[in-house]
């Protein structure tokens, strides 16, 4: 008994279409085209504002006279994150079972930067990370006092930025052990970093999102002035007829 044929027509696509859309002004996109800028925390400060770390105030340095830049130029290696569904079997049905999202979780990113002679990237990396600590008291810190941000960037050949992404409440939780070795006479010493952070969220179309408290109330406000205003028109109409 035939239960349907799907098979028969054309192709959807054909290899002359494919070669038309590469060659076409949009191209194609490049793993070598790519923009990374790392965005430290203030981080270390109480209520008071007195700093409780004192790798606070070096950070905050390394952040002004250039190093946080110059540490995101050099970053020849990164990882664009991904995301994961987290499911469940749905075995309440007859039939094959279906996979019932349950939740979402991110997986940490690994990072390869490029160290200067005076290794200012690596004493970058290891400053932001100490914020998660206080090495004199070795008392942990508080959370917002060392995450911070990253956006990833995909260039196009001219440069412009084309898709991008946030690593929200970020921090560097592993840093790698760097190998020395007097056969590797012009090899670039190199520090591998890997972050953890909360989410991500893409920057071409999900920029504002979460919504600040503040934002939202302003929104709330706006929107009962528009229906205060709106429930009146009936009544208004109603007196000049």
């Amino acid at each position: 008994m035939a239960l349907g044929n799907a098979v028969n027509g054309f192709a959807f696509g054909v290899l002359n279409e494919l070669i038309g859309l590469m060659r076409s002004g949009e191209g194609i996109a490049k793993s070598s085209r790519y923009e990374v800028i790392l965005t430290p925390p203030a981080g270390g400060r109480s209520s008071s504002g007195i700093s409780q770390n004192p790798f606070a105030t070096q950070l905050q340095q390394m952040s002004g006279d250039g190093t946080a830049r110059a540490t995101s130029l050099k970053c020849e290696q990164i990882s664009m994150p991904g995301r994961n569904i987290d499911t469940a079997p749905d075995t309440n049905i007859y039939g094959p079972t279906r996979e019932i999202a349950q939740g979402f979780s991110f997986a940490d990113i690994d990072a390869t930067i490029q160290c200067s002679s005076d290794m200012r990237e690596k004493k970058f990396i290891e400053t932001w990370q100490r914020l998660s600590f206080n090495p004199v008291t070795w008392s942990m810190g508080y959370y917002d006092d060392y995450t911070g941000t990253i956006q990833i960037f995909q260039l196009d050949e001219q440069d412009n930025r084309r898709y991008g992404c946030e690593l929200v409440e970020c921090f560097p939780k592993t840093i790698a052990s760097q190998t020395y070795d007097y056969s590797a006479v012009n090899q670039q010493q190199k520090i591998s970093v890997t972050f953890s952070y909360r989410y991500w969220k893409n920057l071409t179309d999900e920029a504002r999102i979460p919504v600040s408290l503040q934002d939202r109330l302003n929104r709330l406000a706006v929107n009962t002035v528009e229906r205060q205003l709106t429930s009146r028109i009936p009544a208004v109409v109603s007196r000049l007829f």
